[in-house]
C-alpha cells in the first residue's frame, strides 16, 4: 500500500471528520465496492458510493471514530455515533489500492435496534441518494 490514504489522521478519516464530502469521494477509486450494514446487495462504483456517504453523515449524529487498525490489507475505523437517539458501533473495513485509493469498503454496525433505525432513515433517503449518484456520474 502506497502513501498511507487513511493512517496517521488523514485521507479518509480525516475527510470524515471534516463532513468533507468531495474529500472523502477524492479517496475512492472509481470502481469501490461499498458493503452497506443494512442492503443485502452491494453498491459499484464511486457515485453511488459518495451518494451513499454523502447523506450518511446527515443521519449520523455525534460521529467519532474512536480507533483504527490497520495491516498489509487495508484499514479498520472503529466509529460511535447517534442515530435516532440510538448510540450505534461500527467499523469501516478499507481495502486500498497501489494507488492508496479505497477499493472495497465495508460497512459493519452494532446493535440491531440501531442498525434497524440507521436502515429506516437510509432506506427514507434512497430515492435521493440514486438521484445525486446519478447526477455525479454524468
Amino acid at each position: 500500500m502506497s502513501g498511507g490514504t487513511v493512517s496517521g489522521g488523514t485521507g479518509f478519516r480525516a475527510a470524515v471528520e471534516a463532513r468533507d464530502v468531495a474529500a472523502m469521494r477524492a479517496c475512492l477509486a472509481d470502481d469501490v465496492v461499498f458493503r452497506s450494514p443494512v442492503a443485502h446487495k452491494p453498491y459499484l462504483g464511486k457515485a453511488i458510493t459518495g451518494a451513499i456517504l454523502a447523506n450518511v453523515i446527515e443521519v449520523f449524529q455525534d460521529f467519532r471514530y474512536v480507533r483504527e487498525l490497520s495491516d498489509d490489507a487495508g484499514h479498520a475505523l472503529v466509529f460511535e455515533a447517534t442515530v435516532d437517539g440510538l448510540q450505534l458501533t461500527g467499523c469501516d473495513f478499507l481495502v486500498l489500492d497501489a494507488d492508496g485509493l479505497i477499493t472495497d469498503f465495508m460497512v459493519m454496525v452494532r446493535p440491531l435496534k440501531a442498525a434497524q433505525a440507521l436502515a429506516e432513515q437510509m432506506g427514507a433517503r434512497f430515492d435521493r441518494i440514486v438521484q445525486m449518484a446519478s447526477h455525479d456520474a454524468t
